[in-house]
């Protein structure tokens, strides 16, 4: 068994408040959930209204196939407009290890 995640520090665009903040990150992590099938939540910066922790987990029998999926996700969450993707830390592991 597979696990991963990945992990995205998050700048965002034109956005003043907590509110705003909300009205762009909820649709963003409702696409991922939808599209991937993967766990996704806000991990950190709660309180700042123009950063944004974002993390993404799955499992998976293969490792191509969870490759593959946190490739997708990152590929998605770059390709935002109204977001300045910061970095990206993915991280892997076997349930052996």
């Amino acid at each position: 068994m597979w696990i991963g995640w990945i992990e995205f520090d998050i700048l965002l665009g034109d956005v003043h408040s907590l509110k705003e903040k909300r009205s762009v990150v909820r649709p963003l992590i409702a696409e991922i959930k939808r599209r991937f099938e993967v766990s996704v939540a806000e991990t950190g910066t709660q309180e700042q209204h123009r950063r944004v922790l974002l993390g993404a987990a799955l499992v998976s029998a293969d490792h191509g196939h969870l490759v593959e999926v946190l490739d997708a996700v990152e590929r998605l969450v770059a390709g935002r407009p109204e977001i300045e993707l910061l970095s990206a830390r993915r991280r892997d592991l076997h349930s052996e290890d």
